[in-house]
């Protein structure tokens, strides 16, 4: 028992003054909330409450960056000013992926029901929240921001990546967004799928690992994507289970064709591959 006792001590000890999760899964509700009232406990009914609040949660993050140094290589104060500088461009953005999942999703009733009920709303919320911070080169406060929206939604997406402005991930389960990942305007992802490294050696941790997505590309429940390489042109649509590891023109089309044969055929499963310009099958 006394050897158990030491090596717990020693853990306490040795452990950094980084901030709990919970603490920073309360900031980023209590953000939240500030932001979207559906989301709030209680609606703030007057105008100078919007102002303290905003200072309040200024001030709170301010105190967060200062008791821990070690998380950034700035001033504390003066990264939660710029960070506070920035939040109308976020909250312009998020509401913008609102309006893109709205756009993108027939049962969809309203606003409100995005807001108050999809995990989609709640999983880019926090990315585009985390990624600011991430951008400002504060360590590992964004990467529990998103992990806990993580944990709660079955959405990873990793505050490194860069994403445009009307993102929209329908239903979300199990979609996975890696950390040099490059996503346009205008993309949509639904369910399942993984923008993901073909390489998971630590070597290449700060080379481009994963793909590069442009405008107006929608991709399919259980699509995997890979590679830092790979590039998926403008306006493309890759259909649900394709695994794609290089990349395709812009307009293509990139669908997973089943084909049920007798057992003893030699035939096998096809992959799909059509543009404007042509059609290729194999």
């Amino acid at each position: 028992m006394e050897s158990f006792v030491s090596k717990l001590y020693k853990a306490h000890q040795d452990c950094s003054e980084c901030p709990s999760p919970k603490v920073i899964q309360q900031y980023f509700e209590d953000l939240l909330g500030l932001l979207f009232p559906e989301y709030t406990v209680e609606k703030i009914s007057d105008k100078s409450q919007i102002e303290a609040s905003l200072m309040k949660l200024k001030e709170n993050l301010s105190s967060i960056l200062e008791r821990n140094p070690h998380l950034h290589k700035g001033i504390g104060s003066k990264l939660a000013d710029s960070f506070f500088l920035n939040l109308e461009q976020v909250f312009d953005w998020i509401n913008q992926d609102v309006d893109a999942m709205f756009a993108g999703d027939p049962a969809a009733k309203s606003r409100t029901e995005i807001l108050r009920s999809y995990p989609g709303f709640y999983a880019i919320s926090a990315y585009r929240i985390a990624h600011s911070l991430n951008a400002l080169g504060v360590k590992l406060i964004p990467r529990m921001i998103t992990e806990f929206a993580h944990s709660r939604t079955g959405i990873d997406i990793h505050p490194g990546a860069t994403i445009g402005q009307y993102f929209c991930i329908d239903h979300g389960t199990g979609v996975v967004i890696g950390e040099t990942t490059i996503i346009g305007d205008h993309v949509k992802i639904y369910q399942g799928v993984t923008l993901g490294a073909l390489s998971v050696d630590k070597a290449d941790a700060d080379n481009k690992r994963h793909p590069t997505i442009e405008d107006e590309v929608v991709i399919y429940s259980g699509a995997t994507i890979l590679g830092g390489n790979t590039v998926i042109g403008k306006g493309s649509i890759i259909g649900g289970n394709v695994w794609l590891t290089k990349s395709v023109a812009p307009k293509s089309k990139v669908y997973y064709q089943t084909q049920m044969y007798h057992a003893d055929s030699a035939v096998t499963d096809m992959y799909v591959f059509k543009n404007d310009q042509d059609e290729l099958s194999h």
